[in-house]
């Protein structure tokens, strides 16, 4: 039976001496194994304390194996051999080239905008032009009014003296006409409408009731009886007094030629007539067709007037033109 010893001297720390049947013998005076014990032979001991004795305390030649240290490097020769590895290996060249932590790290900016991105600069605001000048009055409002209308085949409308205007100012027609006849304009015959009597009166006012005439009282004809507006009885036009001939009061707008008293309309096509009295109409489609007449007048002219209203109006249709604020105003009843 074997005995292990220490090693104490001469083998690195940490190896040991092992035993194996499979490797070389070795006495225990060799130089691997050695022996202190009295009974052995004494030789050269490089290792001491290192020997074999039997039971009986006498040297005996043992088997061995070779030391750990001769099978493999010790720890300590293993970790010498990678630190001059080290010595030997080239540092990184990203190490070296890396900047310093000590570096502030160099802010990335975003690429440039493209120049077709760039902000334009503000446009200047242009000078303010001067408004062209207005043009000149027209040599007169009259001639140019009575040209409009007598441009419109089967018209009559003269321009007419208005010898109240002369003796009142404040009873003062702008282009004042005589209003004989108008022409339907949408009429494919030449159809004609005749005015008894014929009227003084502004040449606005006639030109609006050419414009509610063939718009509004026309079809409103062919609609209720299938006949043509023929004509129409009227007042006088201009009258130079106040308001219901009331002795005071605001000016009217007969005065100014502004206004036009509606009796009668007088309808004719062929062989047939008919005559719608405003104060009288005979059966319900005269009296229809006097509902239409008045209501589209309200929207034709500013002030529309007729039976029912009041007693001053209850015998006829009054339409006028009045200025007013606002041109949407209406007076109707």
């Amino acid at each position: 039976m074997s005995v292990w010893f220490p090693v104490r001297e001469g083998v690195a720390h940490g190896d040991d001496l092992l035993v194996s049947s499979n490797r070389g013998d070795f006495d225990c005076h060799s130089a691997v194994l050695g022996s202190r014990h009295s009974g052995c032979p004494q030789r050269r001991d490089p290792v001491p304390g290192a020997g074999c004795t039997d039971e009986s305390g006498r040297c005996r030649r043992c088997r061995a194996r070779q030391l750990n240290s001769i099978q493999r490097p010790s720890l300590a020769a293993a970790t010498i051999l990678v630190l001059i590895a080290a010595c030997f290996i080239p540092a990184s060249p990203r190490a070296e080239t890396a900047a310093p932590r000590s570096q502030p790290r160099a802010q990335r900016l975003p690429p440039p905008r493209p120049a077709a991105l760039l902000p334009r600069p503000a446009a200047q605001p242009e000078e303010a032009k001067p408004s062209p000048p207005l043009p000149p009055p027209a040599s007169g409002q009259a001639q140019s009014c009575l040209s409009r209308m007598a441009s419109i085949p089967g018209n009559r409308v003269e321009p007419a003296d208005s010898e109240v205007s002369k003796a009142d100012p404040a009873c003062h027609v702008d282009d004042p006409v005589r209003l004989h006849t108008l022409a339907i304009r949408g009429s494919t015959s030449g159809q004609t409408v005749t005015f008894e009597p014929a009227p003084l009166v502004s040449c606005a006012m006639a030109s609006a009731v050419a414009d509610w005439l063939d718009t509004s009282v026309q079809p409103l004809a062919r609609g209720y009886f299938t006949l043509s507006l023929a004509g129409m009885q009227v007042g006088g036009g201009q009258e130079c007094r106040r308001r219901n001939r009331d002795s005071s009061g605001p000016i009217s707008e007969h005065a100014t030629g502004q206004a036009l008293d509606i009796f009668a309309f007088k309808l004719a096509e062929g062989g047939k007539s008919e005559t719608i009295l405003v104060e009288k109409p005979s059966g319900l489609v005269q009296n229809r067709f006097l509902d239409a007449v008045r209501q589209s007048a309200c929207g034709a002219f500013m002030t529309a007037l007729g039976p029912g209203s009041d007693a001053a109006h209850a015998n006829h249709l009054h339409v006028d033109i009045q200025a007013r604020r606002s041109r949407s105003s209406r007076f109707c009843q």
